[in-house]
């Protein structure tokens, strides 16, 4: 049975960190701690899927951010819950798919904070009667 795989982002909270770790561990999904030089690397590769080199090295990000890999979607509900239940949010996540496994960290780091500030933005609109 597939059980996925999470690459994990910035957690420098050591508390955080092994917070998502212990809800990782419990739903027996594995995961990975992505050091800053990898981030220029294609998800795919990263994930150790064939078909995919290693990259020139990109800019860096300081954001936390959880990258979802073949998680069955009743998986992905459970750890969202669990994430919750456990107090410990990261508000960038994503998960790969076929558009972006060719994508570098950083370049999926940069979708996801442009599309986290528009929600943003979109959410503090007051709304008109």
């Amino acid at each position: 049975m597939n059980r996925g795989k999470v690459l994990l982002y910035n957690l420098k909270d050591t508390e955080k960190r092994m917070g998502v770790k212990l809800c990782l561990f419990r739903l027996g999904i594995s995961c990975r701690d992505m050091p800053p030089e990898d981030f220029g690397h294609p998800l795919g590769y990263l994930l150790e899927q064939p078909g995919f080199a290693p990259a020139a090295p990109e800019e860096s990000f300081a954001d936390e951010m959880l990258v979802l890999y073949d998680l069955p979607s009743a998986l992905f509900n459970s750890l969202l819950d669990a994430l919750r239940a456990a107090r410990v949010p990261v508000a960038l996540k994503a998960v790969v798919t076929e558009h972006n496994i060719a994508w570098s960290s950083a370049r999926l780091h940069r979708e996801l904070a442009a599309e986290h500030e528009a929600m943003s933005r979109k959410l503090k609109k007051p709304i008109h009667r």
